[in-house]
């Protein structure tokens, strides 16, 4: 799967993975690229080590990246259809989501990583949610 690919082909994933967080950032101004880089890290191993059935801890997280991590691993799970998107719900609303397959949330969340590395190369500590806060309603 190449880049291109993958958003093409998964564009809607991404989207909603980009929307949880934007959503952190939105509402804790803190928030900066690394911490969206640190939790991207995290869910790409956990979701590796599930993948060939390995445990994985996770690592100490401030409060502001622990809350990033638990709305990015939400939107994750809703995608691979385990959780409902309305935690108060108690069925899974996925009659009009496709759901994908762990290595296809791997694959975005590499994605994402990509873009985080790049905005805050061009752009500095915030480069990359200032860009995408901007597309995101």
């Amino acid at each position: 799967m190449t880049m291109a690919n993958i958003e093409e082909e998964y564009l809607d994933v991404l989207q909603n993975i980009e929307f949880a967080i934007v959503s952190v950032y939105r509402s804790e101004q803190a928030l900066i690229d690394y911490d969206v880089n640190k939790i991207l890290n995290i869910l790409i191993s956990g979701y590796q080590a599930e993948f060939s059935k390995r445990d994985m801890s996770k690592p100490n997280l401030t409060p502001l990246q622990e809350r990033l991590y638990e709305s990015v691993k939400h939107m994750c799970e809703w995608r691979l259809g385990r959780e409902a998107i309305d935690k108060k719900e108690k069925h899974l609303q996925t009659e009009n989501i496709e759901s994908v397959s762990v290595e296809e949330i791997i694959a975005c969340l590499k994605r994402i990583r990509k873009s985080v590395e790049t905005w805050t190369k061009q752009s500095g500590r915030k480069g990359y949610l200032q860009y995408i806060d901007q597309f995101l309603v």
